[in-house]
């Protein structure tokens, strides 16, 4: 047979096998799926009592460590009535309305529901659910802290806000493919179960990382059809659409931070080794800073123990050696002219509220976008209890063409013992072109 009708022969056999998931995907859901499978096949627990205080307590404890509110708020609307937008590579997505608003909201469930929703994906209104939503994190979480989590949301005030539909090409807007992505990529666990040959600190931190924190859906490469790495890697990547990049958080990545760097960067939004911005900032201010210090420095503990792994390649445009040279002799005179006077002339920052820029870890990591993101938009670390009065950096992109933010961001990548790659004036005019 010759290599062309094997090729023919190979795409006809793909043709069939996506048809007959997405088929299959339909038949599958349109018998109750998933939903009806576990519904059978795990026993219902009784409901809790959803009006318990300390239960209502803990739960919006859990729910602000998980940084719900963040994704189910738009802008001043209220809080978690959902229809924050989400640019993605399959189109555009909406989270939803999660208040007890029996139409809108989650008021029809029980608990029962909302810990199929948390543990496998699978929501008695929308069948399956895409993996922009971490379930794929939350399948870790307890059936306690579920039912904790749904009693607080059900102690909220309805909001009557109608669910903004989805803006996705075919077939990605056709729930039922989502079977064929559940097959290759998300198996149901059970909940997490504590490792007895770590401590106590490294068991709790690890639950919240992986879970509840879901920290790897910014601080992790995708695999093929945004499916998210299965050990939970934590080597860095590209959080999609928002042309920011999630430093590596592993022994390598946080090599010069200790737990206690770690615990106040997540609680105060600023440490002596960094600060949060961009996305970071956010996760901040709206989850971080609640954390308990027991919790933010479980968080550290888990994190310094995390092993390195390789991170994957950003996508960045090439830059040759003479023009790495040309652009850090131009950027060393822009920073003396528009940096050193917070920054210091060595990169080492001034105690917290000029963070080093030297050994900084988000300076120096693989994807070049945080620099030039910062340079460009400026940043403000966020308002904390421990940081009330936080320090901004004002925007430079106004003034600065594509060449100097380029060339300011090659000089501090490289300067001060840092030995990160070039930036590209074609870079910045990318970046540059992405919303807040």
């Amino acid at each position: 047979m010759s290599k062309q009708k094997v090729r023919i022969a190979l795409s006809a056999i793909g043709i069939v096998v996506v048809v007959a998931l997405v088929v299959g995907g339909w038949l599958f859901q349109r018998q109750g799926g998933l939903a009806t499978i576990f519904a059978s096949a795990v026993p219902s627990e009784p409901e809790p009592n959803l009006q318990d205080p300390a239960l209502i307590a803990r739960g919006k404890y859990l729910a602000l460590a998980g940084d719900c509110v963040a994704c189910h708020t738009e802008g001043s609307g209220q809080k978690y009535a959902g229809g924050l937008e989400f640019a993605t590579p399959f189109g555009t997505m909406y989270s939803t309305n999660i208040t007890p608003d029996p139409k809108e909201g989650i008021g029809s469930w029980n608990a029962n529901d909302f810990w199929r929703v948390i543990h496998y994906g699978v929501s008695p209104k929308h069948g399956f659910l895409y993996p922009a939503y971490p379930f794929t994190n939350f399948n870790n979480l307890s059936r306690q802290d579920s039912d904790a989590i749904f009693a607080y949301l059900k102690s909220l005030p309805p909001s009557n806000r109608p669910n903004t539909e989805n803006k996705m090409p075919f077939p990605f807007s056709f729930r039922p493919i989502l079977l064929g992505w559940r097959l290759l990529f998300f198996k149901a666990g059970a909940p997490y179960q504590e490792d007895a040959s770590q401590s106590a600190a490294w068991n709790r931190g690890k639950y919240l990382v992986d879970g509840l924190g879901h920290c790897n859906m910014c601080h992790s490469g995708r695999g093929p059809f945004a499916s998210l790495p299965a050990s939970m890697d934590l080597s860095g990547g590209e959080v999609v659409g928002q042309g920011w990049y999630g430093p590596a958080l592993n022994k390598e990545g946080l090599a010069d931070w200790n737990v206690e760097d770690i615990s106040k960067l997540l609680r105060d939004g600023v440490s002596p080794k960094g600060a949060a911005y961009g996305p970071m900032a956010d996760a901040v201010f709206h989850s971080l800073q609640f954390l308990t210090p027991e919790d933010a420095s479980a968080i550290g503990t888990y994190l310094k123990a995390v092993p390195t792994r390789e991170a994957p390649e950003p996508t960045q445009f090439a830059v040759t050696e003479d023009q790495a040279k040309a652009l850090y002799s131009e950027g060393s005179e822009l920073y003396a002219s528009h940096c050193a006077q917070c920054h210091q002339p060595q990169g080492q920052g001034y105690a917290t509220d000029y963070p080093p820029l030297a050994g900084n870890g988000s300076v120096t990591a693989e994807g070049d976008m945080n620099v030039v993101r910062v340079i460009l938009v400026g940043g403000v670390a966020p308002v904390t209890g421990g940081n009330a009065r936080p320090f901004g950096m004002p925007p430079f992109g106004q003034r600065l063409t594509d060449r100097q933010v380029a060339a300011l961001a090659t000089f501090v990548r490289g300067a001060w013992g840092n030995k990160a790659s070039a930036v590209s004036p074609e870079e910045v005019q990318k970046l540059r072109g992405i919303p807040l």
